[in-house]
């Protein structure tokens, strides 16, 4: 896990696996952005390979965090396939801002739209029509 802080945003990367032995990581990173206390928190999730119910849990809240302070908490992808299907499968989803960076190894998973739900116009493979 990386932190940055860009102009008004706190960015926090995360890659690879990110599992229950990551909580701690987790924390430390909510913490360092509550005390930066930019305007915006963004999330790049864009290289993860494997995520469980810590995640999950980690962002919600951290969503409820930023919530509480007014400050805009936004999940950058694209989401690769493990998050997009946990998210997708607890009904979350819906509930996050999802910003589309365009980068990623997988060219499918451009078909997302800012929220996060696939793009109508993409087949179900994930490719342009």
């Amino acid at each position: 896990m990386h932190v940055t802080r860009h102009e008004d945003t706190f960015v926090i990367t995360v890659r690879g696996e990110v599992d229950h032995d990551d909580a701690e990581d987790f924390v430390e990173a909510w913490a360092a952005a509550d005390r930066a206390a930019l305007p915006t928190t963004a999330v790049d999730l864009s290289q993860i390979t494997f995520a469980d119910s810590m995640l999950l849990n980690a962002l919600l809240d951290a969503r409820r965090r930023h919530a509480d302070s007014d400050r805009e908490f936004v999940l950058l992808g694209p989401l690769p396939p493990p998050v997009h299907r946990l998210l997708t499968v607890s009904g979350t989803l819906e509930h996050f801002a999802v910003a589309d960076t365009g980068s990623g190894a997988d060219p499918r998973d451009r078909a997302a739209s800012r929220d996060g739900r696939p793009d109508p116009d993409s087949r179900e493979d994930g490719h342009r029509e």
